[in-house]
């Protein structure tokens, strides 16, 4: 299993008002109320959590994974941390990243609902992206969402994505298969604007 060449030092990328970092045992309960707080708004969009989805156990394992997913560099996650006071908002993570010809990786999102409709989502993906296309080389930055979800397709258009089609039975989201919009942010973009159908 190779090291890739960011493995070793913790990466994190400071915005106007974000810090995105990996996840820290320490985030525990800020994690758990956080979800827990926010349970009615996410879980439609969300695979069906877990019965221990929200204990300290399963964040343990998902603390673990983010710091082996990153030494792979298989994938990026991070949590969003509000510098002026340290909160927790949210988190987003660059996942499946593929090297060689394809070059490529998968954002996936989500903030809770007292920090919504705030624009640190658009300002996380932003981040994200520069970081994938500047530090890590990639060359397309792939999202999917539900068809229905207009916050998420919104938050994706205006980060400069552009949508490119359907994929059917994509993920199970709550507990049914379901279809999802696809988007692309690619690094050297010529299509121009092309409108969701």
């Amino acid at each position: 299993m190779s090291v890739w060449p960011f493995a070793r030092r913790r990466p994190s990328i400071a915005t106007e008002r974000l810090l995105l970092r990996l996840p820290e045992h320490a985030d525990y309960q800020p994690w758990s109320n956080l979800r827990a707080q926010s349970a009615d708004f996410l879980i439609p969009w969300e695979p069906a959590w877990s019965e221990d989805h929200l204990t300290r156990r399963a964040f343990t394992a998902r603390v673990q994974w983010s710091q082996r997913v990153h030494e792979q560099g298989s994938a990026v996650p991070f949590f969003l941390i509000r510098q002026k006071d340290g909160a927790l908002l949210g988190a987003i993570t660059l996942d499946h990243i593929r090297r060689g010809p394809s070059q490529s990786g998968t954002i996936g999102y989500w903030i809770g609902q007292p920090h919504a409709r705030q624009g640190y989502m658009r300002e996380a993906i932003r981040g994200v992206v520069h970081h994938a296309f500047t530090s890590l080389d990639l060359s397309r930055i792939e999202a999917a969402c539900l068809p229905e979800n207009t916050a998420s397709r919104g938050v994706l258009e205006k980060s400069g994505f552009k949508y490119e089609g359907v994929a059917q039975s994509y993920l199970q989201i709550n507990g049914r298969w379901r279809n999802h919009v696809l988007y692309a942010n690619l690094r050297a973009d010529r299509r121009g604007r092309t409108d969701a159908g």
